[in-house]
């Protein structure tokens, strides 16, 4: 009885701690895009008025889509730069928690230059003053240019200044929509996931530049000044070779012949041009021997950086309140879609199941529109060919009741 009064107990006690699990579990903001309604919950912004260059943002499904209402932000205009935001339900803070931000962006022009990334902001932004330049706490997603960048973005903003992740962490670039998640721990820990696979991990203080160096250079070392790094050095018995420095550069080409034409008392004396010869060797340079006296590369002594401080709490931040896309794009036709940031991953999990599910049919979507498309065009070169045979086809007809007139026309003349 008492071993079962104990375990009922022990029952009770993780029952109670999973509810209270659940319970503090917390979606902060999500965006599916789904009603027409969202342009009352996200606020546009125009920073490039002035020079007329900003983006007008669309609301649709795509070119080709699993479903039809599944639809999101589109950019629409090419070389524009795109700014909006919305508000969370919400002010709150990460410290102590973990922080999920996860969404679905899809690169349907086929992107040559152009962002996919989102930012989060404190509670000091201006939704109708948002641009380029405003503070956010943290910058997250793919950024598309040429061949060279190809890259996820993760960007903390710290004091005044953004902070760039020293990793490369590769983005997704072709025409489907993938989706994108950055998980931050409180033991300072990250992770980065593209289409569920972990892309990059590891440590804040570790991959980022935040904090200052834990050790510096010594800056009362220097190297001594009889400090020999030539590892090899000139072989003092070797000796140049006579007639080394005779051997000239360049010599008269003995295959020239002065042209027949050539007129000494008009043209002057003719001389044979040059040609690099064969026989020089270069400039004589003694062999190389290792040298006996090198003590190796000299390494500048460390020491402990007395500015270095360690930050428990660099993932934190006190205040999260706004998000936006602030992108620039020569080729529009991006669709930002499903974002949702959460303190657990388990809510950010059941989005990426509905992904997983919506990535099947737009394959096959994009599959039957490709398939109609080479039939169209199938179709309308055949039509072409058939258009451009009927033409040759009347050409050769009119050619020959020409040939048949004149053949009339000289019977006619002979028979006169």
């Amino acid at each position: 009885l008492g071993l079962s009064l104990h375990n009922m107990k022990t029952t009770i006690i993780l029952t109670i701690l999973c509810i209270s699990l659940f319970a503090a579990a917390d979606i902060l903001f999500q965006e599916k895009f789904d009603d027409a309604a969202w342009e009352s919950r996200w606020v546009k912004a125009y920073p490039k008025k002035a020079e007329g260059t900003d983006g007008e943002w669309g609301w649709t499904a795509g070119k080709f889509y699993a479903d039809p209402k599944n639809k999101g932000l589109q950019t629409t205009q090419d070389a524009r730069f795109y700014t909006i935001s919305a508000e969370f339900p919400k002010e709150f803070s990460n410290d102590k928690k973990t922080l999920v931000v996860q969404y679905t962006v899809k690169f349907e022009q086929n992107i040559d230059c152009g962002g996919g990334y989102v930012k989060i902001f404190p509670a000091s932004l201006d939704q109708e003053k948002f641009n380029s330049e405003s503070e956010y706490n943290i910058m997250f997603g793919p950024d598309v240019c040429g061949s060279s960048t190809k890259k996820v973005h993760v960007i903390f903003g710290r004091d005044g200044k953004n902070h760039l992740v020293k990793k490369n962490i590769p983005a997704e670039t072709d025409e489907f929509t993938h989706i994108y998640r950055l998980v931050l721990n409180p033991d300072n820990t990250y992770k980065v996931y593209v289409d569920g696979n972990l892309k990059e991990s590891g440590s804040l203080e570790e991959d980022w530049d935040i904090l200052p160096p834990k050790q510096i250079k010594d800056p009362k070392a220097s190297k001594p000044s009889d400090w020999v790094d030539e590892k090899e050095i000139p072989d003092p018995t070797d000796v140049k070779p006579d007639g080394w420095d005779d051997i000239p550069k360049e010599i008269s080409d003995p295959d020239a012949t002065k042209p027949s034409d050539w007129d000494d008392d008009l043209d002057g004396e003719w001389e044979a041009p040059v040609i690099p010869n064969p026989e020089y060797k270069g400039e004589w340079k003694a062999k190389t021997i290792p040298n006996p006296d090198y003590k190796g590369e000299w390494i500048h002594p460390l020491i402990d950086n007395p500015e270095y401080k360690p930050n428990p709490s660099l993932y934190s931040y006190p205040s999260f309140k706004y998000i936006g896309i602030d992108v620039w794009q020569v080729k529009s036709g991006t669709i930002f879609d499903s974002i949702i940031i959460s303190d657990n991953e388990s809510d950010a999990d059941v989005w990426f199941k509905e992904w997983e599910t919506l990535k099947v049919g737009e394959k096959a979507a994009y599959d039957t529109q490709k398939e109609e498309e080479a039939k169209k065009l199938e179709a309308e070169r055949k039509a072409t060919e058939s258009q451009s045979k009927a033409e040759d086809d009347e050409g050769e007809t009119e050619d020959v009741e020409e040939d048949g007139k004149e053949e009339e026309e000289e019977d006619t003349r002979d028979e006169l």
